[in-house]
């Protein structure tokens, strides 16, 4: 028997008070979590504009050494550019715009003077763009004041969170479910594993847990690779040789993108399974818009899950 896979009868219900759930936190918490990043984000455009000399001189020394400013940079033109525009309109390679925002780096391989010259023409691109009525020093020979670097900061600060606005709730979700979880398992005397103190999750001693524990799996082609679960926990009652329970934390703030999702889970326990067998238990942790289609789905894969609004059910699984 499954704890809430099998449970068809209790699924309408539960999506409803989900979707309670998360708009509750979403309205009292995501503000804030916005908020904190874009202050942050402010500060970090202003650390930008300092390197290019408030966007008077985008050297490609600069870009070469901080890759990192260039989707500030985008943000800066009237009206903010998309990566694969910017792409277009300097005429530079992919892979070399990829590496900057991306990879956070410069693609090693580059021959220096193509690296220099695509450099100088994303800087031209930036410069015939960029927003006059926001960086209105521009084309004048008074220098900037703090107070039109700080306004310009905090509007392209705006437009790079909004463009990052998903990940932004997202990550700070993602704390607040782990955050939940370990504080269920404290509770019940269960211990966060120190760095270090286990190579591989079968170690794991009893009534331990962990948080994004790499787990090798084996490939089609016999290659090995690590993939990441967001929680890993050793029941209280586990023997030698018992392998730990899996769970990622999932959350949604809309029904639309769920089930492109889904398929993310069924081939992360696909490959678990090949390669330990069927005694490995991996499950969800949900918060959010997650509707039958999607769970009907996971079930059919033998995955189960816990609602973070009945956190409860974590004990019908052993813990």
């Amino acid at each position: 028997m499954g704890v809430n896979l099998d449970k068809t009868h209790k699924w309408k219900e539960d999506i409803a008070r989900s979707v309670d759930f998360y708009n509750r936190w979403f309205m009292e918490f995501a503000p804030k979590a916005f908020r904190d990043t874009r202050i942050k984000t402010a500060k970090d455009v202003e650390e930008a504009l300092k390197l290019t000399d408030n966007l008077r001189n985008i050297k490609p020394e600069v870009l070469q050494a901080k890759p990192t400013v260039l989707p500030m940079l985008r943000m800066t033109t009237c009206p903010p550019i998309a990566r694969d525009r910017l792409i277009g309109l300097s005429g530079v390679s992919p892979n070399l715009v990829k590496c900057m925002e991306v990879d956070k780096c410069i693609p090693p391989r580059m021959k220096p003077d193509d690296l220099r010259k695509s450099l100088e023409k994303i800087g031209e691109t930036i410069n015939k763009m960029a927003d006059p009525d926001l960086f209105v020093w521009l084309g004048r020979e008074k220098p900037a004041t703090e107070q039109e670097i700080y306004r310009a900061a905090t509007v392209v600060a705006d437009r790079l969170c909004g463009a990052e606005s998903d990940p932004i709730i997202r990550n700070a979700q993602e704390r607040r479910q782990l955050a939940s979880i370990k504080k269920w398992l404290e509770k019940r005397g269960y211990r966060k594993l120190r760095g270090g103190e286990v190579e591989t999750f079968d170690k794991m001693p009893p009534m331990t847990f962990s948080f994004r524990f790499n787990v090798p799996v084996n490939l089609e082609d016999g290659k090995k690779v690590n993939i990441p679960v967001d929680v890993v926990i050793m029941r209280k009652e586990a023997k030698s040789g018992d392998y730990p329970l899996f769970f990622e934390a999932k959350s949604a703030g809309d029904f639309t993108n769920v089930n492109k999702r889904r398929k993310e889970e069924g081939k992360k326990v696909t490959q678990l399974l090949k390669t330990y067998g069927k005694r490995i238990s991996f499950n969800l942790f949900l918060c959010g818009y997650f509707d039958s289609g999607y769970l009907g789905y996971e079930a059919s894969d033998g995955i189960d899950w816990v609602w973070e609004h009945r956190i409860d059910d974590l004990a019908e699984f052993g813990l």
